[in-house]
């Protein structure tokens, strides 16, 4: 039997495919490879043929993208119901949800769900003022963000408020970062994201832990064409390419973009490869540093003048 509106009598609230798409931040092709992989999602058809997810399929795409945001696999989520899903969120991060604990993520959560877009923005300004760029992403940030998914998840945040945190948030880093950039600095480093991957929070957070140790960073932005970045990389004289994957990234097509790309850049440009899609895929990365997390970078960056040297 089809799987068609007709059949099913949908309910109403099904979404098409770009919707899901901003509301779980899981890319289209990754939803259209899981369904061909794995058979879910299973998306109901319109009478012209287009995707539409009802209600509950969403909802375990949401847990999917929160548990794979710690390194579980699709293969192995995609196999348990919502509910097991729920409850494995739970046992892996207990304290993630619970705002209470900190005072300082309560009330910016309030004034996220508030819609105080400008006293947010204040707000996370006063903390980087305090803490220095550097430990307030690694030490505030970070952890922000995932306090701000697991709300997101539970619903007590939307996914408008999500993007209005995110908004804020580069806003507030673009502004530190461009008082802190030099030139001239050393290691020349391209940061983007291949095509499919939106998430630009990453390759923002990475940068602000780079620039303050003195080098010279520049951003394309994402979904960039391998082509693309082998062009930038080479006429604009780098000496390191970098790149972030969500978790909502195949880490499959994350190790075949990036070694594809190792192939096409001379050996002289080193390549980084950081986020939740290729952590832990260093073995089968052969001449790409995989970062592991925040201050992973800075570690990576000491090892490349080390041997840079002269």
């Amino acid at each position: 039997m089809s799987n068609t509106l007709s059949d099913h009598h949908a309910d109403a609230e099904a979404m098409g495919i770009a919707a899901v798409e901003r509301d779980t931040g899981i890319a289209k092709d990754t939803l259209r490879i899981w369904e061909r992989r794995y058979g879910f999602p299973a998306p109901l058809r319109d009478p012209r043929g287009e995707r539409l997810y009802p209600p509950d399929q969403v909802d375990k795409l949401r847990l999917m993208r929160r548990l794979m945001d710690q390194g579980k696999r699709p293969s192995a989520l995609v196999r348990l119901s919502t509910e097991e899903l729920a409850a494995l969120l739970d046992r892996t991060e207990p304290g993630a949800i619970e705002t209470s604990r900190s005072t300082r993520k309560a009330a910016l959560l309030q004034l996220l769900r508030l819609h105080r877009s400008n006293e947010l923005r204040a707000a996370l300004h006063q903390l980087l003022l305090k803490q220095g760029l550097q430990r307030f992403v690694a030490d505030t940030l970070a952890p922000l963000n995932e306090c701000v998914g697991h709300a997101w998840m539970r619903g007590d945040i939307d996914v408008p408020e999500e993007h209005l945190y995110t908004e804020q948030v580069q806003n507030v880093l673009r502004s530190a970062i461009g008082s802190q950039t030099a030139a001239g600095g050393r290691p020349r480093i391209l940061l983007t994201t291949f095509p499919d991957e939106q998430h630009a929070l990453g390759l923002l957070m990475a940068e602000a832990m780079l620039v303050p140790e003195g080098a010279a960073c520049v951003s394309l932005g994402t979904q960039t064409p391998m082509s693309d970045i082998r062009s930038a990389a080479t006429a604009g004289g780098f000496d390191i390419v970098a790149l972030s994957f969500s978790a909502a990234f195949p880490s499959r097509q994350a190790i075949e973009g990036l070694n594809t790309l190792r192939a096409m850049l001379p050996p002289e440009i080193a390549m980084w490869a950081g986020g939740a899609a290729v952590r832990g895929k260093g073995r089968r990365l052969e001449g790409v540093r995989v970062i592991e997390d925040l201050n992973d970078a800075l570690t990576a960056l000491h090892e490349w003048r080390t041997e840079h040297r002269s």
